[in-house]
């Protein structure tokens, strides 16, 4: 599957005129390393930050202190503006992010290991949703792969 969405974003994003970067927790860059295996990936793909570190997304994404100690950094309110942040700090069209607990630690009664917080920001709107995978640390991280291209490529389709 990733090896018909990723060319098939590159085209959108192509024909549109527009680039995107990935701002990364859970992930740690996956999302970002998949997308630039693709020869040619360089005409959309700018950057990405691995954020993660609560530092990092206050500096270099934006994130309001106040949203992580209201929400936490694997929640909504994280996400989207980890999204935003991307576009702004690295100037792009389309900014994604992931933030997630992979496990085997970490989770919570509330935010059990294997949830991921996802973000797109496309053509000036910002969209999120949480999702829950099963599996061991690599599972989660390669299912957050999957489905954040995914939605990102039906994202691209109706904008």
């Amino acid at each position: 599957m990733i090896e018909s969405i990723v060319p098939s974003i590159g085209k959108i994003l192509t024909d549109k005129g527009w680039t995107m970067s990935t701002a990364e927790s859970c992930t740690g860059g996956l999302v970002a390393a998949t997308l630039t295996d693709f020869s040619g990936s360089s005409a959309w793909f700018s950057g990405a930050v691995v954020a993660y570190s609560n530092e990092v997304k206050m500096a270099q994404l934006h994130v309001h202190e106040q949203a992580i100690i209201d929400h936490g950094a694997v929640s909504e309110p994280v996400v989207r503006a980890m999204a935003e942040g991307i576009c702004k700090t690295l100037n792009v069209d389309v900014g994604i992010s992931l933030s997630g607990i992979a496990g085997p630690t970490g989770g919570t009664p509330d935010k059990p290991v294997g949830t991921v917080w996802m973000g797109w920001h496309v053509n000036g709107k910002t969209y999120a949703e949480k999702f829950i995978f099963d599996g061991d640390r690599m599972s989660v991280k390669q299912q957050s792969l999957q489905t954040v291209l995914e939605k990102l490529y039906r994202l691209l389709e109706i904008n």
